[in-house]
Formats: structure tokens, sequence, C-alpha cells
């Protein structure tokens, strides 16, 4: 052991001892580099005999040390920065924060949609509930879905504390869904013409509801039509009542919005940013529309009593909306800019409005109500109610899980296999000259593609051609008479109802000659 440590000691220290060496010489070399005041002392000994060549030497001499001085403490800087990366300012953290932040808010939209579009997918080829399930929680698949995989909880970010939230009906919305929603098993293979009777005898036996099937018909061929629906006439007939007995019967519960005399702008529907509060001050036509992007079933939203105060006012956005051609564009602006902790589905300050919506407005018309402007029943699809049916015993009926994309594809169905006949066509093409002629009013652009849609949808729902041709005919173009002078045109409006008779047949549109009948009374 003795001769090793000699040994260890001669040999290694030697090589320890010229590291000390080198240490030690660039000690010296720094002291020397950055000792000004012995540099000062040297160039003071030999300033006397400078020559002015020789000063300009020295200059040169000393700038050239500076410099190395500086390139020195620039790379010791750079070697530190690598070795010990420095707090970057609260302010630039603050910024990346936010930015990592509506990154994730971003994955977790792009994962929602990615979900959807998966679920529709496999729905459409007919996966089995239970594989899918199985697919979603990572277990062995069966072979009809060994190809699909997914993640259930796509918003799966912790749940913000809605006391935290500028939105905090909105941020229980999303924490809902994060933690507590499991889509329903929707049932399928039923027919429209099904769905009308179940759906009545579901009011019937469970609500106490009762409307005649040509009601359920009617109703339920508007949603194959427009999406705003007006129900209209006295109070009492059950105009509330429908759609919410659909909202029931569907188990998604439909929103009733009361409408106040006092609206008369959008944030009346939407709501409003509170700049004292610093919140938003929420509606429930906002968080209906908001929530509706989490889940697949058919919605409601029941604007109650909307003509007591002008529906053109705060209406005007969400006609204009529904006009767009592509359903992307459905979207409503709630904020200007976007902060950390908003809801996820807010997506630079607006709102998608989801294809699942339909909005039902319930109108009184008496004194105290505003006449309904032609741009929103041009839109819309009315339907009077100025009676209730019989109440009748049937058996009863249990609700229903549907799809959108199921109803919306049984509309398709009905409208490419029960196109309005060509015999139709040309008899609405006749009263269309006839109307001009005599009333100088046309069917328009949209009312003939309302009719194109409506009818196959009625029919679908087990009803007939001219029963949809009459009904639609008298909502849609016999309505725009209340604004020509009839108190003077009696006398046409008989030969009006006359020409019914030999163009679709004696009495076949019965609902239009019982509308003419009540225009020549009240005019």
């Amino acid at each position: 052991m003795d001769h090793f440590l000699q040994y260890f000691f001669q040999d290694v220290g030697l090589l320890f001892r010229a590291f000390l060496e080198i240490l030690g010489s660039a000690f010296t070399f720094l002291n020397y580099l950055l000792n000004i005041p012995l540099r000062y002392e040297i160039i003071q000994s030999y300033a006397e005999d400078f020559t002015i060549a020789e000063w300009v030497m020295v200059v040169i001499t000393e700038i050239v040390l500076i410099a190395i001085v500086v390139l020195l403490l620039i790379g010791v800087f750079k070697l530190l920065k690598k070795l010990f990366p420095f707090v970057v300012s609260a302010r630039k953290y603050e910024d990346m924060t936010k930015k990592m932040k509506e990154i994730q808010r971003d994955l977790i939209r792009a994962n929602y949609e990615k979900d959807r579009l998966l679920q529709m997918k496999v729905a459409e080829l007919g996966v089995p509930q239970e594989d899918i399930e199985a697919a979603l929680r990572g277990e062995e698949k069966s072979e009809s879905a060994e190809n699909y995989s997914g993640n259930r909880n796509t918003m799966d970010s912790p749940p913000v504390d809605p006391a935290e939230s500028r939105f905090f009906r909105l941020t229980s919305v999303d924490n809902f869904y994060k933690t507590e929603y499991t889509a329903p098993e929707y049932e399928e293979g039923f027919t429209l013409s099904e769905f009308c009777e179940r759906f009545r005898k579901y009011s019937a036996s469970q609500l106490r509801l009762y409307y005649d099937i040509d009601m359920m018909r009617y109703f339920i061929a508007s949603m194959g039509t427009a999406r705003i629906i007006i129900l209209q006439g006295i109070s009492g007939t059950g105009k509330t009542s429908l759609p919410y007995a659909f909202g029931k019967f569907v188990n998604i519960d439909s929103t009733v919005v009361s409408v106040q005399p006092s609206w008369r702008e959008r944030t009346e529907l939407y709501g409003y940013f509170n700049e004292f509060t610093r919140k938003y001050t929420e509606t429930d036509f906002l968080r209906a529309i908001y929530e509706s992007n989490f889940y697949r079933d058919p919605h409601i939203v029941i604007l109650d009593e909307m003509n007591i105060a002008r529906v053109e006012y705060y209406f005007a956005e969400m006609l204009s909306i529904l006009e767009m051609p592509r359903k992307e564009e459905w979207k409503i602006d709630i904020v200007t800019d976007v902060w950390d902790n908003d809801p996820v589905l807010i997506n630079k300050g607006s709102i998608q409005i989801s294809d699942n919506v339909w909005f039902v407005g319930t109108i009184n018309n008496d004194d105290s109500t505003f006449a309904v402007a032609d741009k929103v029943y041009d839109r819309a699809i009315p339907i009077d109610l100025d009676s209730r049916a019989d109440a009748f015993e049937c058996e009863k009926t249990d609700s229903i899980h549907v799809s959108t994309e199921y109803l919306n594809k049984l509309f398709d169905e009905a409208k490419a296999s029960y196109q309005i006949s060509q015999e139709m066509l040309d008899k609405l093409e006749e009263l269309n000259a006839y109307v001009i002629k005599t009333f100088r009013l046309a069917f328009g652009n949209r009312i003939m593609k309302q009719i194109r849609d409506y009818v196959p949808c009625f029919i679908a729902c087990g009803g007939t051609e001219i029963k949809a041709v009459d009904f639609i005919v008298a909502k849609k173009v016999l309505r725009k008479f209340e604004s020509l002078s009839l108190g003077f045109m009696k006398d046409d409006l008989t030969k009006f109802s006359a020409y019914l008779d030999r163009l679709f047949g004696k009495n076949q549109m019965s609902v239009c000659k019982e509308y003419i009948e009540l225009l020549k009374k009240t005019n």
C-alpha cells in the first residue's frame, strides 16, 4: 500500500500540479489583463520616451486588450446561460402561460370535434353500442369494432371553479360534461310516421296533453323544413305545451325563454359583459345554445310570447345567422377577447349554434302584442292552434332517445322518396299566376323551397300530399293577404275560394278556404 501511495502521489501529483499551474497561469493572465492600474503605471514609465507613432501603437494595443476582455465576458455569459437558464420576466411568463392555455383549449376543442365525427361515423356503419363503449374504455374489441378507439372524456383538463370564471353558468356546463355526462344509447329503426304516433301517445299517456295526429305531423314536418317554428292562436290551446312535451319525449327538456315587453336588442337573448363586476351576465338562451354543442339530442328553445316585444329587434341577428348556407357559419359573437379560464367551446369569442337546435316561438294575436314582420314569418313555419283536441285513451308510451343525425336522416330520406309530384307543381304554378293577376302577390323562392321540403316530410309523417299543400299554402301564401285592403276585395276572395275548388278538387283545400272565410270576416 505504501508503494502505491508513493506511485500515486508521484504520478497523479504531477498531473494535479500541472493543472494547478494552468489555473495559476489563467489567474495570472486575467490578473494582468484586468489590472488596469498596473498597466497604467507601465505606460507612465515609458510615456516620456514615446513618439507620436508609438502612442498610436499603445492605444491600439489597449483597444485590443479591451476587446479581449469583452469577448471573454460574452463567452462566459453565454456559457452560464446554457448551463443555468435565466428566469423570464413576469410579463413574458404570463404571455407564455396564456399561450399554453390557449393551445390546451384548442386541443380540447379539436378532440371534442374528433370524437363527435367518430361517433357519427360509427353510427352510420352500425357498430354495436357495447363495442363502441368497449373501444372507448380501451378494452378488447369485437370484430365489428376492432378499428375504432378513442377517449370518451375528450375534455380531460381539470374542472374550472365557476366562481373564478366570468361565465359562471357556462363553466358549470363544462364541468358537468367533463365529469358526469354519459351519452345515451340512441334508438333507431323507426319511421317519421311511427315517431309522430309515439309522440302523440306519449303526450297523452304521460303528460295528459292531447293533440290531433295532424298537429303532430305539422310540427315534426316543420322541423324538417325550417329552424324556426311559430305556434299561434288563442290562449290555453297548448302552444307552449307542445314543444315542452317534445322536450320531455326526447329526454332533453326544452328551454323556455320568457320574452319581456322591454326587449329591444340582442343582449336580451345573449347577455352582456358587465365591466363593473367583470362578470358576464348569462341568459337561459345563451346557456341552451352553448350546452347543445355537447350532446346530439334534438333540443328546442321556446320563445314564449315572442311578439310581446318586436321580434325583429331582438331576434334579427339570429334570423340572419340561420340563413347562412353553411352550418359552420352559424356562430354568435359573445365577447371581443378570450380569457384563460373562459368556457372551452367559446372559440375566438364566438359560440357555435349546433344543428340540433330548433327555435319555437309562441304568439298571441291581441291588442297587447306587436304584429310579426314578414321577415320573421318568411323564415319560419307558422302553425295555428285554435282549439284543444279531445282527450283519448291509449297505452302508456315511454320517451325516446333519438339523435339529431338519425332524425335528419329521416327528413333527408323523406325528401328523396316523397318528392312533390309534377302535377302538383304545375297546379302551384297556375295558382301563383292567379294570385299575381288578382292580388298582386307572388310566391317567393324561399316559399317554394319550403313547400318542396315540407310536403315530403309531411307525407313521411303519415299525411297526404294535398293536405300538406293545403296547409303550407294557407300558412305561407295566404297569410300575406293580411297586408292587403281586403275590405274592398271580398268578392275576389269568394271567387278565389271557388277557384281553389276547381284547381285542386272540391273541398280539398279546406284549410285555405277556412282561412279565406276568416279574412272576409275580419276585414
